[in-house]
């Protein structure tokens, strides 16, 4: 079967992670992160193109309670842009659950918010990957 691209993304206020992974290896890696701006659209577009993504990993928050919240809402507006585009990728949603916490403890005293983000959504990734090619 060939490998398929993936693209994780932590989608937040004010920045975007991203992570990318693929189906062969099954490992997901920080790509950076975007800072929300009316271009952010176009540059998602542009990695998307570039590295031949099929499927979009989107980071879905819900309360303790399992439950959407507000930001939920939020995300799944910036995912309905995206879906504006014609990128030809699926989209699917992920759990995101205490993910940035995790990424915090992971990367310890980080002073840039958009490298925790981007370690958020290489979780968010390697969360899906693993529940969708667990053998």
């Amino acid at each position: 079967m060939p490998s398929r691209t993936f693209l994780g993304l932590d989608v937040g206020d004010k920045r975007v992670g991203i992570a990318l992974g693929d189906s062969q290896v099954k490992i997901a890696v920080p790509f950076g992160y975007l800072e929300r701006s009316d271009e952010i659209i176009v540059k998602l577009t542009e990695i998307i193109l570039r590295h031949n993504v099929r499927t979009i990993v989107v980071g879905y928050p819900r309360n303790q309670s399992g439950e959407p919240t507000q930001q939920s809402a939020a995300v799944e507006r910036f995912v309905e842009e995206l879906a504006d585009i014609d990128i030809q990728a699926e989209v699917v949603y992920q759990d995101e659950s205490l993910t940035s916490v995790e990424a915090e403890r992971r990367l310890g005293r980080v002073k840039d918010k958009g490298e925790i983000d981007a370690e958020a959504a290489s979780i968010i990734l390697q969360d899906y990957l693993e529940e969708k090619y667990a053998k």
